[in-house]
């Protein structure tokens, strides 16, 4: 794993955490610029790097914060870095539908990865919890949603931070499970 991606995985963890500490000591278009700068130079790179082949995922993303980072950058606003994870979450509801619509799905790729010679019976499971993903990304956006508009800055970031990446790990020991016991019975 290159420094890049360890900076862009550690800041995307951290968001939470770092809106919370830098509020009222730097100002929003700053910190959203930081955020550009590094995951703009994460997608170019990737996009040099798979020059053949287009990742959606990347530029769905890239786009996304590009977005999000002009309408920061405009507002200027406190309250605005607290609808990240909502866009988050929602662009990888789209995402993950679009390859719902449009197959192999988000998770088959994932699975095929490991497993190039996925079975029918493994692709269908994959539909599954990629539309089990679609239902986490929902339920959390709007978790995450409700916490911005609240405006309760350390709820916002106990959730966002900490909770929602818990979540999320249940989801994946969850899904785990499940497919141990499905390929046991098969």
């Amino acid at each position: 794993m290159t420094l890049l991606n360890v900076t862009f995985f550690a800041l995307t963890i951290a968001y939470p955490f770092i809106v919370y500490l830098t509020l009222g000591h730097l100002e929003p278009r700053i910190l959203v610029l930081i955020l550009l700068v590094v995951y703009g130079t994460r997608y170019l790179l990737i996009r040099r790097r798979s020059a053949h082949s287009s990742s959606p995922l990347a530029a769905w993303i890239f786009f996304g914060l590009a977005s999000f980072a002009v309408i920061v950058f405009a507002m200027n606003s406190n309250a605005t870095l607290l609808y990240y994870p909502v866009l988050i979450n929602a662009i990888l509801f789209v995402l993950f539908g679009y390859s719902l619509l449009h197959p192999p799905t988000v998770i088959e790729q994932i699975a095929r990865m490991r497993e190039p010679d996925l079975p029918a019976s493994g692709v269908a499971y994959t539909r599954k919890v990629t539309i089990a993903w679609q239902v986490f990304f929902v339920v959390n956006g709007s978790v995450a949603l409700a916490t911005a508009l609240h405006g309760n800055l350390p709820v916002w970031s106990l959730y966002n931070g900490f909770v929602a990446y818990l979540l999320m790990g249940a989801l994946f020991a969850v899904e785990y499970l499940i497919r141990r016991r499905v390929r046991a019975t098969s």
